[in-house]
């Protein structure tokens, strides 16, 4: 019987046909975020679950302990431009990094932009910040409470005035500017009525908007009203010479991109293809003269940089410049005349800097084995900087002269502990069907393997997204208590290209799924923790992940915390740019897409009588990626499935999205999960 007096959850009598086969959805209702009823079932489940957490004693005494954590400065690398240096920093406990520009690298930071005087609440984030060739504007944008939709908005440089522009409706978006504008890509105001939150986003399109016009008047540029499902996103070179389309098809199960390019000089050029199909993927790092860089998987599925003539683009006249590695190619930035290239080797950073000819100039001296961002700089730089960071090394600002290859710390980090006491690990863990698995392991100096740790168990594993090793302030507060951290790269992950990406995706996905229970038992066996020790850990794709572990393994764990998951296989890709998912999963539209679906989707595989773990599911009112209906239903249906007397809470945020809004949000957030995780592995922390 429940220990808890959950929300009586009202069913209704909704049945789907999939292909012959019966479904039913009787929490459909809750997928209507507008409904004074969903409100209403919101607002129950939030009394139950703060009641439960504000019954736990040492829960506000970690709060403090993990503010005290992050309560330090910490800056980005800086962007030059021209005699501009531009870099976010954060005095420690600000709710968002505050913007700045300097002159040259000894004059004065001033503030240029502060996020945090944007809402009274701190939950107004600023991103994507975009200097026009000149460095005499700076365009970005601004999202509201966590929301994807941005809104674009501009900045005079000298005078730190904000013009009038103001562009609205913006989603999956670049900023690429040209002569007085800028190109972005945005989709039609949602109608009046249409929940601008969850209704599905079709037709993206880009325009271009000249500086000092309105929205309305901005021009249309590429439009395509016979695929409504597909994301069209514009770039420029860094001298405006070519305009560069992307389009990709994942609504139609498509894993790659169309490049068009059209020639600026000529204002009457139109977009011509380089590659017109979606099967491959592909990136321009940069024009060389009259040809394009270009990084893709096309016949590597490490990846590799080619040099393509747009005017002559049959793949008989490719040119290779780096040629694929053993292993996969992450990304590549330009600075200088040079290409950064930044591989993974065992999850964690190689970097090689190489000439436009494709001649290796060297290997980039890292300060360890960890995880190195950014080497993107300017045509004329003569220095570069980049982060360096490890699970035991918060993320620090080198500088890397372009002409010896010397790296020198340019922003030390003093922290508020000592990293030094803990340390990591790599395991590789074999997987049902033989494949060698990578896991980093972090915990205290001197840990004793007697199975009585409490460990939490984190992955993703799709979507071609690595997970390397990253600091986390907020994680030792875990850490020092004796808990021990684990991260899975699983299959479904970039960790080893595109190959290792696609033994994750559609009808592959359970691999996923065995490759993360192969690393759970792999770490009892090992004398790590045990079953009742054990916490799995995951968000987004990875809440997915928790949800079908849980179905599957109900006994693997202890505690289950899957954060704004995508729990309804079947109907994924009707809400925002969910279509957007399908060239990872499949779709229930397609027979076969729905049979291995179905036969994972956590919401349609809870059984009843079961006792599952004690699960805190989290989720927020403004996420427009996944939206919380996912979590509504699996919630729902979890606390009418379960018979134990674990706890099966959800925890709903405002005026937050896809990850937390702001610090103090993702602050209290923290400290409810961890205290959720203590209390039901029967931890009690040592706290002053």
């Amino acid at each position: 019987m429940p220990t808890l007096p959950y929300p009586a959850t009202c069913k209704v009598d909704q049945v789907d046909l999939y292909h012959g086969t019966p479904v039913a959805d009787p929490f459909r209702w809750l997928e209507d975020d507008l409904s004074q009823e969903t409100a209403g079932w919101v607002e129950q489940q939030n009394v139950v679950t703060f009641g439960y957490l504000e019954g736990i004693p040492y829960r506000e005494a970690l709060r403090e302990r993990m503010t005290t954590l992050v309560n330090y400065p910490r800056s980005s690398a800086p962007e030059q431009k021209g005699p501009w240096f531009l870099f976010a920093r954060n005095d420690g406990l600000q709710n968002q990094p505050v913007y700045y520009l300097q002159r040259g690298e000894d004059g004065p930071a001033e503030v240029l932009l502060d996020p945090n005087a944007l809402s009274a609440d701190g939950t107004t984030r600023v991103a994507g910040l975009t200097f026009d060739r000149a460095g005499r504007h700076i365009a970005y944008m601004v999202s509201h409470a966590g929301s994807d939709w941005q809104q674009i908005r501009v900045i005079e440089v000298d005078s730190r005035a904000s013009l009038p522009d103001v562009i609205d409706w913006v989603k999956v978006s670049a900023i690429a500017w040209q002569g007085d504008g800028f190109y972005y890509s945005r989709y039609p105001e949602p109608a009046e009525g249409e929940g601008a939150y969850s209704a599905r986003n079709d037709d993206h399109q880009v325009y271009y908007h000249r500086l000092g016009t309105p929205q309305s008047a901005d021009r249309l540029v590429y439009h395509d009203p016979e695929n409504l499902q597909r994301f069209h996103i514009l770039g420029t070179t860094e001298d405006e010479r070519f305009a560069v389309l992307s389009i990709s098809d994942r609504g139609k199960g498509k894993d790659g991109n169309a490049l068009l390019v059209k020639d600026l000089r000529d204002p009457h050029a139109e977009f011509l293809p380089v590659w017109p199909e979606f099967d491959d993927q592909f990136a321009v790092l940069d024009n060389d003269g009259d040809t394009l860089l270009v990084l893709t998987n096309r016949h590597a599925p490490n990846q590799r940089v080619v040099r393509i003539d747009p005017r002559h683009p049959a793949e008989s006249h490719w040119q290779t410049v780096i040629s694929e590695r053993e292993e996969p190619l992450e990304g590549v930035s330009t600075t200088g005349g040079r290409l950064f290239a930044q591989y993974l080797k065992d999850v964690t950073s190689r970097v090689f800097a190489y000439r436009y000819d494709g001649t290796l100039e060297r290997e980039v001296e890292l300060p360890g084995l960890g995880t190195a961002m950014g080497f993107a700089g300017a045509h004329d730089a003569t220095q570069l900087f980049y982060t360096f960071t490890s699970f035991t090394a918060p993320a620090t600002v080198y500088r890397y002269d372009l002409a010896t290859g010397a790296s020198s710390v340019y922003r030390a980090v003093q922290l508020p502990f000592d990293p030094s006491r803990f340390e990591t690990r790599q395991v590789f863990v074999t997987s049902k069907d033989g494949t060698r698995v990578p896991a980093f392991i972090v915990a205290k100096k001197g840990l004793v393997l007697d199975g009585n740790n409490p460990t939490i168990l984190y992955a993703y594993g799709g979507f071609n997204v690595s997970l390397p090793p990253a600091f986390s302030a907020l994680r030792v507060a875990f850490l020092e208590q004796g808990g021990v951290y684990v991260q899975a790269n699983l299959r479904g992950g970039g960790e080893y290209g595109e190959a290792w990406h696609q033994a994750g995706m559609k009808e592959k996905k359970q691999n996923v799924f065995d490759d993360f229970i192969a690393v759970a038992e792999w770490l009892i066996a090992n004398g790590y923790t045990r079953s009742d020790k054990l916490a799995v850990q995951g968000g987004s794709n990875g809440g997915l992940l928790v949800g079908a572990i849980m179905t599957q393994r109900p006994e693997l764990a202890k505690v289950a915390l899957p954060a704004v998951g995508v729990m309804d296989m079947l109907r994924f890709h009707t809400f925002t740019i969910g279509w957007n998912w399908i060239a990872d999963y499949g779709s229930s539209d397609d027979p076969e897409g729905f049979r291995y679906l179905y036969a994972y989707s956590p919401l349609h595989n809870l059984r009843d009588g079961v006792s599952y773990p004690a699960t805190l599911i989290t989720t927020a009112d403004h996420d427009d990626r996944v939206v919380p209906a996912h979590s509504f239903k699996f919630a729902a249906r979890l606390q009418e499935a379960h018979r134990g007397d674990t706890p099966v809470l959800i925890r709903i945020e405002t005026k937050s999205g896809h990850g937390s809004s702001s610090l103090s949000k993702q602050i209290e957030e923290m400290a409810d999960v961890y205290s959720f995780v203590f209390h039901n592995l029967e931890v009690t922390p040592t706290l002053k």
